[in-house]
């Protein structure tokens, strides 16, 4: 990468990451902090304030990512981390659940995440925005995994309301970071990598194999939110530890999910054997689950479940993203991956509003059968899901002057030796190629590419 490119990826995925800790960072402390608001009359009023920003994400983050074709990448960036700031200070402000629901509502109409990766890709050269979007993934999950920790820390000290207007400080930062760090594209376009095209929506629905892909992350993350509209307070009723305390738990059980997620992850890739990593991570999911279901009761018995949902979950999040790039269309990565995104977003929202109704109405072993049925329904369509070429995803820039026949192009790249698959754009004025992860004919390749300058 070039100075101007690391700038650009290190400086969006910072962005990035403080967009999702004002949702992170609440996770583990909002339950027990709307239950003490006037209007909070049920787990149902709860399970809806907190999954009201993932609704509203769902709704908007395609058009929004679209939008910023049409009117400027930094322009719809702008406007989503204001509103994520105006909703933050909302919800800081609230002094009742309806006020906070609004909060959480405006807070999810910054759905800026498909203008972030737009933004960055016309910002990086083909060869590496791979390495670019790894950055923003990996911002996340550190993230998710600090949140957890702090966010029960930061409540002692300044209180949820505090968090939320913390959150609000640090977006008006990162606003600003945009503005001065990130630098302006020379050219804005559309890129199939990072961004949904509407002609493509229709097939990459219709696909069987993203299909299930798709309802794994709504499942796995419905569950989650619905796992912390119940587990705070199963917690704090096992009377081990109060909730300023609760990092304790969620401290150890994160680390060991991640320590073991990657050797099961190389050991995926390397050995061509990611569907079986992936299938048996959805099974110990299933189990953490249906134990949830079925014993809550002790201290001990909760931080059981937690380490083998932390242990699946952190493989699920790793593995989910690199499936999806092996089995998506090479023309239609973006759009792929944006129905995911719309996918895991309206998880959010039915984990978290169903799970506080069942929660009401049937306990945590509710909440939890529900769950269970979801996840062993993930598992036998897992099972049954076609394993995944051993490939990894390469783009190469096409001369900007180059006027050639793209079909007969592509059909010259996918002939080459250990190419599986290859589409070039003339729009785009790229090849996107699926290579195997060894023996592929780099330099027959690189030749071909080359002819294009």
């Amino acid at each position: 990468m070039n100075p101007l490119e690391l700038r650009a990826s290190l400086g969006l995925a910072g962005v990035y990451a403080l967009r999702m800790l004002g949702m992170f960072l609440v996770l583990p402390v909002f339950a027990l902090y709307a239950h003490q608001l006037p209007g909070a009359t049920s787990p149902t009023s709860i399970g809806i304030a907190l999954g009201s920003y993932g609704l509203v994400q769902a709704l908007l983050q395609l058009p929004l990512g679209m939008l910023s074709d049409r009117i400027g990448r930094k322009k719809v960036i702008y406007g989503g981390l204001l509103l994520f700031a105006i909703g933050s200070f909302v919800a800081a402000a609230a002094d009742d659940i309806v006020w906070l629901t609004l909060g959480r509502i405006i807070q999810g109409a910054g759905a800026i995440s498909a203008a972030i990766t737009a933004l960055l890709a016309d910002l990086t050269r083909e060869e590496h925005r791979t390495r670019a979007m790894a950055m923003i993934g990996m911002s996340i999950g550190m993230t998710f995994a600090v949140s957890l920790v702090l966010g029960p820390l930061l409540a002692s000290w300044i209180g949820v309301n505090g968090i939320f207007a913390l959150t609000g400080i640090l977006t008006l930062m990162a606003l600003a970071g945009v503005w001065l760090i990130i630098p302006d594209p020379v050219v804005s376009r559309f890129h199939s990598d990072t961004e949904a095209k509407p002609g493509r929506l229709l097939p990459v629905l219709q696909d069987p194999q993203l299909a299930r892909l798709n309802f794994g992350i709504f499942a796995l993350h419905a569950a989650q939110m619905a796992m912390f509209v119940v587990i705070p307070f199963s917690l704090t009723q096992a009377g081990q530890l109060d909730k300023a305390h609760h990092w304790q738990v969620y401290l150890p059980v994160v680390i060991l999910g991640f320590l073991l997620m990657i050797p099961a992850i190389i050991y995926g890739e390397k050995k061509h054997r990611l569907k079986q990593v992936f299938v048996a991570a959805v099974g110990v999911m299933t189990v953490a689950q249906l134990g949830m279901a079925s014993a809550l009761d002790t201290f001990w018995q909760i931080v059981l479940w937690l380490v083998l949902y932390f242990i699946a979950f952190n493989i699920l999040e790793a593995t989910l993203p690199s499936i999806i790039s092996k089995i998506a269309p090479a023309d239609a990565k973006g759009t792929a991956i944006g129905v995911y995104n719309t996918a895991q977003s309206f998880g959010l929202f039915v984990g978290a509003a169903g799970g506080g109704w069942l929660y009401t109405h049937w306990g945590p072993s509710g909440v939890f059968g529900l769950t269970s049925v979801l996840m062993a329904s993930w598992l036998g369509l897992a099972a049954s899901m076609r394993a995944p070429l051993p490939v990894k995803s390469i783009m190469f820039h096409i001369g900007d002057n180059w006027q050639g026949d793209a079909h007969a192009l592509s059909q010259k790249l996918a002939a080459q030796a250990g190419v599986r698959e290859a589409v070039v754009l003339l729009d785009d004025r790229v090849a996107y190629l699926k290579v195997a992860q060894q023996g592929w004919d780099e330099a027959a390749v690189q030749q071909l590419i080359q002819a294009t300058e």
